[in-house]
């Protein structure tokens, strides 16, 4: 029985271990952290958005980066096969709103608490509070006819290759084996242990890097007005994001004012598409549901209802207290103005200024409050259909440590199970 070594004990790796186990290795995933999954326990504010529950089209639809990469790890281990895994493991789910898949009992330890009990099963050493400081390899002479030897001078001299022993711990020890996977994560909330230790281990090994930056993250905004929206969430509305005439994103959903700019489910999944273009605007469809004529003949109505009150004081049908100043105040219009002495000029203009309440991006927050990592383990080094390296034989990577990233909503979790399966699977299989 061979043994596989898997470094990081996520998402990625857990299931790495668990599909090598019942792949017939024996394995040992090694954890720096006190537990298991420490970074899923925080997932979905506690609730742990395991996957999604949508068709395979709209799986590869919300992937941000590398799509078709992923072709072979979603079908050889798609959402239902995460679904069916979790409930047979004792972890009942339940479907919401938007095909997101939660635990019935909302709590992520359950997930967590179904792995470790999988794990313990299939007799997976487990090494806590243990960090891996190096991926050992060493030369291998390639036999003829080797379809697995890189190229020349890929990762060595021509006619070797690299190939993985082991990895060596920070006390020293070497724990040997004859696959390695790494399931290091990103640099995202790095006091759960997401500290970029998997791009190291792959530098070091000859791979390249795609610069990583924080993915699922909020904006800055220029506009101090948001300041005093703080703490406002609004919902059903929706998002344009713009560089110039460029559309990046549009989407529908909730976002919340922060002392910073905006934040929410709808503004993570557009910070997905902004790459730091210059002059990036996000427009605020505050009443998606009505065409601007239709928004038109509602505000005229409103504005008929209340003809002999001051502007300041007929809005409240139309937005939450708290925002009633700061569009009174964007509009241009006095807000002692009766209603009646309003300009159909300033209503037309008032109507505009709804369905496109314009703001400027300053930039993204910074890892500490990224979800997920963007960039990461380049993925022509990886071959798609095993996720080994093509720089080191026998050496796995998974997860967020690639460079693979996706919107909101159960997706980047589904990357993480479909291409640790994957990994684990291969490994065991050589």
């Amino acid at each position: 029985m061979e043994k596989v070594v898997i470094a990081g004990g996520g998402a990625a790796g857990m299931m790495a271990a668990i599909a090598a186990a019942d792949g017939g290795a024996e394995v040992c995933l090694i954890e720096k952290n006190e537990k298991l999954g420490k970074k899923l326990f925080i997932t979905g504010k506690g609730r742990c958005n395991v996957t999604n529950a949508a068709d395979m089209e709209t799986l590869f639809a919300n992937v941000c980066t590398n799509g078709k990469f992923l072709y072979s790890a979603f079908y050889g281990y798609d959402n239902r096969a995460v679904m069916d895994f979790l409930e047979g493991a004792g972890c009942p789910l339940k479907t919401e709103r938007g095909n997101r898949v939660f635990p019935v009992s909302d709590h992520s330890s359950d997930v967590i608490a179904a792995f470790s009990r999988e794990l313990k099963k299939r007799n997976v050493e487990i090494l806590l509070n243990t960090r891996v400081t190096d991926v050992c390899t060493r030369r291998r002479e390639a036999r003829d006819g080797d379809a697995s030897l890189p190229a020349a001078g890929a990762c060595g001299k021509k006619g070797q290759e690299m190939a993985f022993t082991g990895m060596r711990l920070s006390d020293g020890r070497m724990i040997p084996g004859a696959r390695g996977i790494i399931c290091t994560g990103g640099i995202s909330y790095p006091s759960t242990g997401s500290t970029g230790d998997g791009y190291r281990f792959a530098e070091a090994t000859g791979h390249r890097i795609t610069e990583p930056s924080p993915g699922l993250v909020p904006f800055n905004m220029e506009e101090t007005w948001c300041r005093r929206l703080m703490g406002l969430s609004l919902r059903n509305v929706s998002v344009t994001l713009e560089a110039g005439k460029r559309r990046l994103y549009e989407g529908f959903g909730e976002l919340l004012f922060t002392h910073f700019g905006v934040s929410g489910p709808l503004i993570l999944s557009a910070s997905s598409c902004y790459h730091g273009e210059p002059d990036t605007r996000l427009f605020i469809d505050l009443k998606p549901a009505m065409e601007e004529e239709q928004l038109n003949r509602r505000v005229l109505r409103d504005f008929e209802e209340n003809k002999n009150r001051q502007f300041k004081n007929s809005l409240e049908k139309l937005f939450p207290v708290k925002m009633i100043p700061v569009m009174i105040e964007l509009s241009g219009i006095s807000p002692e103005k009766r209603v009646n002495e309003i300009t159909r000029e300033e209503r037309r203009g008032f109507v505009r200024l709804i369905k496109r309440l314009p703001l400027t991006v300053a930039g993204t927050r910074g890892f500490a409050e990224a979800i997920i990592t963007r960039g990461g383990i380049s993925v022509r080094d990886v071959n798609p259909s095993t996720m080994e390296s093509k720089k080191v034989k026998g050496l796995y990577f998974a997860g967020e440590v690639l460079d693979l990233d996706a919107l909101t909503g159960g997706f980047n979790l589904q990357i993480a199970w479909s291409t640790g399966h994957l990994a684990g699977g291969s490994s065991a299989a050589g």
